[in-house]
This record gives C-alpha cells, structure tokens and sequence, in this order.
C-alpha cells in the first residue's frame, strides 16, 4: 500500500514538472495587463544586419573579443504575419557573431550593444531574440532603460545548448513604461546584451550568434489615441 502512495506521489510530481516545462515560455497577453483591452503585435526591432550597428566589448585584462556579419540564419524562425500584411519586405539573410578569446580562466562580462539605445514602443510585454549558444554555461542577459531612466537586466537564459534557438524573457510589470500623464511616450529602450562567462568554462575561443531581436508589445494607447489631441513637444 505504502509502495503504491509512493509511485503515485511520484508520478504526480513528473506530470507536475512536465506542465511547468510546457509552460516556461511567458503568455505575453498575461503580463502585467494594465488596460481594459491589449492590443498585443509582435515587431522585430532588429534582425542583426548591420555591424556597424552594434559594438561588442570586454574589459581589456580579461580577452579580445571582435563580432561579424555572417550569412545564415535560424531556419525554424517565422516571419511576423502582420509585416507579411503590410508588404514589408525588409532584408533578414545575415546574423552577427562574436568572438571572444579569454586570457584566462576567470569572472568575466561580455557585452553586445547598439551605438545608440534601442526604442520599443508601446507597452513591451516580452522581448526574444535567436541565439547559437555553443553548449557552454555563460549566461546571457538583456539589458532595457525604463521610462524614467532606470537601467534594468533581464536574464534571459543559460546558453547550454547547440545550434539556434529563441530564447524570451517577460519584461516585468513593475518597469515603468509609461508616463500617465503623456500618452504620447511609452514603452522602454534596449540597451544591449551581457554574456556572463561561466568560470569554470572562461578560456579558450568561444564563439556565439546573433538574430532577429523582437519584442512583444501592447499598441493599445498608440492606436486608440485621438487624433485631435495635442503634443507635448514644443
């Protein structure tokens, strides 16, 4: 009898976890609704084409680390239907890739950031972006200024895996987005992104690519708001 309970707790805890695994990828429509109605878009903010663009980084005692355009790109990445909509036909057939040549084994940050701060409008309720991670445990993080200034990290996952893959991080309710007195001014600024090595993993050559950086976003005040009304920008 007691043999049984125990098969069956532990059968309960594996059908518990696997749930909890289907349901790691954040529900944009379920975060931080702040509004009678959501007007959720998935928008690409940037697709990685560009170099000159971006700029990578890593204290000068710890390694060298340079980034290219390379050809290629996720194939299991879907295009955004409401840009297959609006006919938008914008260039996606390069990634960016770093190189990053440790000294040696130590706490290290890597960072990617554009050469100026990235807007996102609206109320930005997740933020993705493709990576090719290279088995290792470093941990990436993306880097997001609020309305009001304030810098904030979100991880967003450990790169233990190979080939490409999505990872996404819910933006937190408690960023301010907004301003309630300026409907005309919403949503927050993408920084850049921070690799924190793995010490145990912090020599050699590691390579690692990105693609296609998207955020989730609510256009429900930037759509809805009248058109009579006045801007704040004299």
């Amino acid at each position: 009898m007691k043999r049984n309970v125990l098969l069956s707790l532990v059968l309960t805890c594996v059908l518990a976890a696997g749930v909890l695994a289907q349901e790691s990828t954040p529900n944009p429509a379920d975060i931080g609704v702040d509004t009678a109605q959501q007007n959720l878009q998935e928008i690409s903010i940037d697709r990685f084409e560009d170099p000159g663009f971006w700029l990578s980084s890593i204290p000068a005692d710890r390694g060298l680390v340079m980034h290219r355009r390379l050809a290629g790109g996720p194939a299991d990445k879907q295009p955004i239907p409401g840009e297959e909509n609006a006919g938008v036909n914008a260039t996606d057939e390069n990634v960016i890739g770093m190189k990053v040549n440790f000294y040696r084994r130590g706490d290290v940050s890597v960072s990617l950031r554009p050469v100026r701060p990235l807007a996102v409008p609206g109320i930005v309720k997740t933020l993705s972006v493709w990576v090719v991670g290279r088995n290792f445990n470093h941990r990436l993080s993306v880097v997001v200024e609020d309305y009001f200034g304030n810098v904030n990290v979100l991880p967003m996952g450990t790169l233990n895996f190979s080939g490409w893959k999505q990872l996404t991080v819910a933006v937190p309710p408690s960023l301010d987005q907004r301003n309630p007195h300026f409907n005309t001014e919403t949503g927050l600024k993408i920084l850049g992104f921070v690799i924190d090595a793995n010490i145990d993993e912090a020599y050699g050559t590691y390579y690692v690519y990105f693609d296609d950086l998207r955020a989730t976003t609510d256009l429900f005040a930037e759509v809805s708001r009248d058109p009579d009304d006045m801007v704040d920008n004299w």
